[in-house]
């Protein structure tokens, strides 16, 4: 796909977001087939999404961190796409239900990084990015898309889409990591104080640490790495739940507190 496509691809799924008109799927001429190109479109979707938004790149996101939804999806591995300071949000949050086309909830742990992750020699592994993390958190990404139905849009647009990233909202900032067992953290979730999902971070690739080694080495492979100070959300701890005009969300995360975000 050459340059006026990928560019087209992300003209329109910016205008989808503006516009608030969603589409069944990119035009056949510049949809992504595969992950090279949707990479290449979501850095010129960002890169229009900050030209008109504003803010910065202050993170990233790990989507599809459950090998179940990898499957469905046709993927072997996650995908990822940066986190924009105009839709990172501190819990707690309150959001316009008239402000995107879903209101799917997400409970997942993030960390904040206190030193680089430069490209190495050797992969990252989950014991090697652990120096690096400065603090944890518990988070809620609100998951949003441009497409009429994104459970079957496939994993090219969704990465072209910026994988699908609404806001995201992030709790307290948690500095003794090493007393967590990240393998095995338990979330509840509450929609207007009754009881609604529970879930563990062992449903994110054993371990959301092993999200941070992807990513760090995804980041890497795309020439690039993590950096200090820079925000990560490792995916989702529970079933992707829905919210309504009105709700309010909170996730439980025990020693990581609690997080909130309503919809008004």
């Amino acid at each position: 796909m050459d340059a006026p496509q990928l560019d087209r691809a992300a003209d329109l799924l910016l205008r989808a977001r503006l516009d608030r008109q969603r589409m069944a799927a990119l035009p056949h001429d510049c949809r992504p087939m595969d992950e090279a190109t949707a990479y290449s479109i979501q850095d010129r979707y960002v890169d229009r999404m900050l030209a008109h938004y504003g803010g910065s790149i202050v993170g990233y996101k790990a989507g599809c961190t459950n090998v179940t939804a990898q499957r469905q999806l046709g993927l072997s591995s996650p995908f990822a796409g940066p986190l924009l300071s105009a839709f990172v949000l501190t819990s707690p949050a309150a959001i316009s239900a008239e402000d995107g086309f879903m209101r799917m909830i997400e409970a997942e742990i993030g960390f904040r990084l206190g030193r680089d992750l430069p490209p190495a020699g050797a992969p990252y592994e989950a014991a090697t990015v652990v120096p690096a993390l400065a603090t944890a958190f518990g988070a809620i990404e609100v998951v949003d898309s441009r497409y009429d139905d994104w459970t079957t849009a496939g994993a090219p647009q969704l990465i072209a889409d910026n994988v699908c990233t609404g806001y995201w909202v992030y709790g307290d900032e948690f500095t003794n990591i090493d007393s967590l067992d990240l393998a095995n953290h338990p979330v509840r979730v509450r929609r207007n104080g009754a009881w609604a999902e529970q879930g563990n971070s062992a449903n994110v690739l054993e371990n959301p640490l092993h999200v941070v080694a992807w990513l760090a080495n995804h980041l890497v492979a795309r020439g690039t790495w993590l950096k200090s100070g820079e925000l990560l959300t490792t995916g989702t701890m529970i079933a992707v739940n829905g919210a309504e005009k009105g709700d309010t969300i909170e996730a439980d995360y025990g020693a990581l507190g609690s997080v909130q975000v309503s919809f008004v």
